[in-house]
């Protein structure tokens, strides 16, 4: 039986969560490059010091966005690509990317912050690594089983598609083959200029709004991973 959290376990997470909303409208409103735990405080009502206990710094803070957004994206794109009857590759591979658009269309500031300007002076860890995997991974999931693509391997890409398929091995995955992990790390970054081209306002005056173009660029994907 779960161990029931005290009031104090449930006010710290209350207030935790008030933390977080509060620094994502800051987010939205002046970037992350301007977040301030201070500012912070300063709309909660409370003292500085009072929320440095929660946060010591800025970069604690700004991981937690970060490890938050990475996990909001990947829980709709793990869910949008898992495996189930009826359900083809093609159609876990396209859908698990149309959820990583939507999840950005609709989180816009968090999408840029994973995503977009890296913030000045800010370091990542291995929370925000393992974080930020999870949803090329569950794309590349898909994959699994699958054989390797007729055109070689680049041999100068060896090394880089050995270490994407060995983070994927690590999980507990079948591997990929490496001139697959390559087509498929192609495929990654496409989607990731598609949606960034979109948010970004990059589309302007041409395929935008850009849901047909999206739509047929995943496609193209889906088609150049022989899907």
């Amino acid at each position: 039986m779960p161990a029931v959290p005290t009031a104090r376990e449930r006010a710290r997470r209350e207030l935790t969560a008030d933390i977080l909303e509060a620094a994502r409208r800051q987010l939205a409103a002046s970037g992350a490059a301007a977040l301030s735990v201070r500012a912070v405080a300063r709309e909660l009502g409370l003292a500085s010091s009072a929320l440095y206990r929660y946060f010591a710094t800025r970069d604690e803070l700004l991981t937690a966005l970060i490890v938050e957004a990475y996990g909001d994206a990947a829980d709709a794109v793990e869910a949008a690509a898992a495996p189930a009857p009826g359900r083809s590759r093609r159609e876990r591979f396209t859908g698990g990317c149309r959820a990583l658009r939507a999840w950005a269309v609709a989180h816009p500031h968090e999408y840029a912050l994973v995503h977009g300007s890296p913030v000045p002076g800010y370091r990542g860890d291995d929370r925000t690594t393992a974080a930020g995997a999870r949803t090329p991974m569950a794309l590349l999931a898909v994959l699994q089983g699958l054989p390797a693509p007729a055109t070689p391997l680049d041999p100068r890409l060896a090394e880089g598609a050995d270490r994407v398929a060995s983070a994927g091995a690590a999980t507990g995955a079948d591997a990929v083959p490496p001139a697959l992990v390559v087509v498929a790390a192609q495929c990654w970054t496409a989607l990731l200029g598609l949606i960034s081209s979109e948010l970004f306002g990059q589309l302007a005056h041409t395929f935008d709004p850009a849901d047909a173009f999206a739509d047929a660029t995943i496609e193209a994907l889906a088609d150049r991973l022989g899907l």
